[in-house]
């Protein structure tokens, strides 16, 4: 669970801590498109190099990048069986018995593998790079425009803000159960497939009662504290651009347009 490394703040000194958070959020939400897109290896080779200037420029490790994909190899792998399962083009590679393995099953497991390792990097940087506070106050800003249609732009702000900030929490808490657990003889790892369900479950209920107290914990909280998200609010920090954060989205928006060209 320690791997788990998406949600989690890390108070470096980079240049992209220092900057916008409205600017990060744009930019990564561009990221995300130009990741969608498909560009082909010369565009996907370009988004690669981009994201790791990013991640250099942000100070983080590529460890941490490795740890956070961890969760995600089970989903790679079962992603790689069924479409070698599924896919029946291109050239054959493989044949055992009954069973043949195509190029494209191959290839098509390659570009999710890389989308995905792209995605969960962007992410990462953005939430490595970014105080939770600072995140709610660039969702809110972003989403102000719509208040005038009735749309709620804080309270979704601020509840994305609170489960950013739960997932480490929750990861801890759940680290926690499972170690009071295997104190009590129960084993996540070895045994039969039912005892390994039963041992599951009972990591899930108490997981789930401890996430429903601290929900009850937080909300009474801030009740305390007199918050009522209704009521108009004021802000003790401002956020402000720099010539840094047009500098990026100028630099983002033209990696944008290329990808655009090469998919066309």
């Amino acid at each position: 669970m320690n791997n788990i490394a998406l949600g989690r703040y890390l108070p470096l000194d980079s240049i992209l801590h220092k900057m916008d958070p409205r600017y990060k959020m744009v930019a990564m939400l561009i990221l995300m498109v130009a990741i969608f897109l498909p560009s082909g290896y010369l565009g996907y080779a370009l988004l690669s190099v981009s994201v790791l200037i990013i991640l250099f420029l942000t100070k983080l490790s590529l460890s941490m990048i490795f740890k956070a994909m961890k969760p995600m190899l089970f989903m790679l792998v079962f992603l790689t069986f069924i479409n070698a399962l599924v896919l029946r083009t291109g050239t054959v590679l493989f044949t055992y018995g009954g069973f043949t393995l195509y190029s494209d099953a191959i290839y098509q497991t390659l570009y999710i593998t890389v989308r995905l390792v792209l995605m969960i990097m962007t992410t990462t940087i953005l939430t490595a790079s970014t105080k939770p506070l600072d995140l709610t106050l660039a969702i809110e800003d972003l989403l102000s425009p719509f208040k005038r249609f009735g749309f709620p732009a804080h309270e979704i702000a601020m509840m994305i803000s609170i489960a950013l900030r739960f997932i480490p929490t929750l990861i801890d808490e759940t680290n926690r159960i499972m170690k009071a657990q295997a104190s009590r003889g129960v084993d996540l790892k070895e045994g039969s497939f039912k005892e390994k369900l039963m041992a599951i479950l009972s990591l899930i209920v108490p997981l789930f009662v401890s996430s429903f107290q601290r929900a009850e914990e937080l909300a009474d909280a801030m009740e305390a504290r007199g918050y009522v998200p209704s009521l108009p609010r004021t802000r003790y920090k401002q956020l402000k651009r720099t010539f840094k954060d047009i500098v990026m989205m100028v630099v983002v928006s033209g990696l944008f347009g290329v990808i655009v060209w090469l998919s066309l």
